[in-house]
């Protein structure tokens, strides 16, 4: 599938299969996002890859948005302690931001484009998830991304185009 085919049809899946996502998978979806853009081409994000049932029937407990059971979960972290080294602390934690939504962006495509459902997961317990995964003081949990192959197809939502394309200046 062609990048823009992927960008057009790409859904949220809430639905999944109960059949594993292959380490070949999973290296590729991982490989997209390590080659995301960043800020300076700083790189302070770091994933954590989740495949254990066990943890990942955790991780939803503290997770009320997370569809399921995925079989697999990529928490999306960032050093926050490098990512304020770059600039002002202000100016590192907003970029750490972007760079952690490029990479997720990267992980949602490339995991489309070859049949695999994804779907970005915002509302979660950040302390839980720190603590289930065992991160380090400056790495904060930013998305949780689930993996798994799509159980439905979800329809198209509706998309803008009035209102919010300006060209040259903004105007009513």
């Amino acid at each position: 599938m062609n990048a823009e085919d992927a960008i057009r049809t790409r859904r949220s899946v809430r639905r999944y299969r109960d059949e594993p996502i292959s380490s070949t998978e999973i290296e590729l979806l991982i490989d997209a996002a390590v080659w995301a853009p960043s800020g300076g081409n700083r790189q302070t994000w770091r994933l954590v890859v989740v495949t254990e049932r066990l943890k990942i029937r955790r991780l939803r407990m503290v997770s009320p948005g997370m569809p399921g059971p995925p079989p697999c979960v990529i928490a999306v972290c960032q050093d926050m302690g490098e990512a304020e080294t770059y600039g002002s602390e202000e100016t590192g934690k907003k970029l750490a931001l972007f760079d952690s939504a490029m990479a997720v962006q990267n992980i949602l495509i490339a995991a489309w484009s070859v049949g695999i459902g994804s779907c970005v997961v915002a509302s979660f317990n950040r302390t839980a998830v720190r603590r289930m995964l065992d991160l380090p003081k400056t790495i904060e949990p930013i998305l949780l991304v689930t993996v798994g192959r799509p159980a439905e197809e979800p329809p198209a939502p509706r998309r803008k185009k009035d209102g919010i394309i300006h060209y040259e200046k903004y105007s009513e």
